[in-house]
């Protein structure tokens, strides 16, 4: 019997007691009523919406600044609040947490984009145990039911104030915590270890992909107005993408929902029209339909699919700054008329593809390689972590 398993059986035999959020806590906004002129020079931190995506705890070491009068009246972070992202592209990303596990003696303040929970007792969670709590796939599933959208998903606040989550007693918490803090700490030098390693590969990948698909006056150029048919999403709704057999993308680079038609089928380049992944370039050899983005279908007598694939990926980084707009950022699909493209002969691009083919699964596929092995620590991560954040509840236990 590991400690744990001692702490439960000395703590809490007949199983852990389980509340909804709604019970245990409130909810609150983030910066309102600010414009885009009080970002600049501010005088208070403020926590990005990037900041809580992306992190298990609370990055406090940050220069997001927003103006704050002596006369507003904005909720401050406290120690021990858990924030939470209200809307993104895909159910999945939405209403991920990060924990403000350290005091700090300054005003702390939240995005708008984001909202917080503040339990009403602070002695019943030790942050630390908050931050691998709300990251928990148990409660992860909670959270991803909360969202509603169609190309955007939002969560609801009602919904949310029903996830059913384990108060265990602050000893066993701490222990959990422990256990946790020390794996996390390996994990990241393994991972660190084999990112490096990931880093030199992708590096090598990019120069023997240049070089591939680098191309002087020996080919004929062409704009893909000329070679390639450009066809834009279409709108739909909620109700249209339900039990349909076809994927959906929209301005993520997955698929995240279907639909009874499709209006694209084969092999197709597409990409993100609007938002952050504005720009995207993404690969598809199925059929879907496109809604925020827009596909390219070059003849294939003159140029492969997925040779034009190649040569957009290699130009990722500059595709993306195409991008315009002060609010969502948007790209336009008539910009790509006008793009130059290499055509070498039909034989070449089928070889250049063989090659890129297999240097692009050693790098970037999580089924083979190195990335298969860093997925792997992952995995084995989640597993402990789960494992030590699953308990049995009160009335589970009873009924037995």
């Amino acid at each position: 019997m590991n400690r744990i398993e001692q702490l439960i059986a000395e703590l809490c035999p007949e199983g852990v007691e389980f509340k909804e959020l709604g019970e245990v806590g409130e909810f609150y906004g983030g910066l309102s009523g600010k414009s885009k002129n009080d970002f600049t020079d501010g005088n208070a931190k403020f926590i990005s919406y990037m900041n809580v995506f992306n992190n298990l705890e609370v990055n406090t070491d940050i220069n997001d600044t927003v103006k704050i009068s002596a006369t507003e009246h904005q909720k401050k972070v406290q120690l021990g609040d858990v924030l939470f992202t209200g809307s993104s592209e895909t159910p999945d990303e939405c209403g991920m947490s990060s924990v403000l596990t350290t005091r700090i003696d300054e005003p702390l303040y939240l995005n708008s984009f984001c909202f917080g929970f503040r339990f009403f007792d602070n002695n019943l969670f030790i942050p630390g145990f908050s931050k691998y709590l709300f990251r928990d796939e148990q409660i992860r599933e909670q959270i991803s039911k909360t969202a509603n959208g169609v190309t955007r998903f939002n969560i609801s606040k009602n919904l949310f104030a029903k996830i059913l989550i384990p108060l265990p007693s602050l000893p066993i918490q701490e222990e959990i915590v422990r256990i946790l803090d020390t794996f996390t700490e390996l994990e990241a030098e393994l991972e660190a270890e084999l990112e490096a390693e990931l880093e030199a590969r992708k590096k090598q990948y990019e120069y023997y992909r240049d070089e591939l698909l680098t191309f002087g006056d020996e080919v004929e150029w062409k704009t893909l107005g000329e070679v390639a048919k450009i066809l834009r999403g279409t709108a739909i709704t909620k109700k249209e993408t339900i039990n349909g057999p076809f994927p959906v993308v929209a301005n993520a680079p997955n698929p995240i929902s279907n639909h009874n038609e499709s209006n694209r089928n084969g092999e197709t380049v597409v990409i993100a029209r609007s938002g952050a992944n504005a720009g995207f370039v993404s690969y598809w050899n199925e059929p879907l339909f496109l809604t925020d983005a827009f596909s390219l279908h070059p003849e294939n007598t003159v140029l492969l699919p997925k040779f034009l694939f190649y040569l957009l990926k290699r130009k990722q980084k500059n595709i993306h700054t195409m991008k315009k707009g002060y609010g969502v950022p948007h790209i336009q699909a008539k910009e790509f008329e006008s793009y130059i493209v290499p055509i070498p002969p039909l034989s070449e691009q089928e070889r250049i593809v063989s090659i890129l083919d297999k240097f692009d699964a050693l790098v970037n596929d999580i089924s083979v390689g190195l990335p298969a092995e860093i997925n792997a620590r992952r995995k084995q991560y989640e597993y402990y972590r789960n494992k030590l954040l699953t308990f049995k509840p009160l009335e589970e236990k009873n009924a037995g």
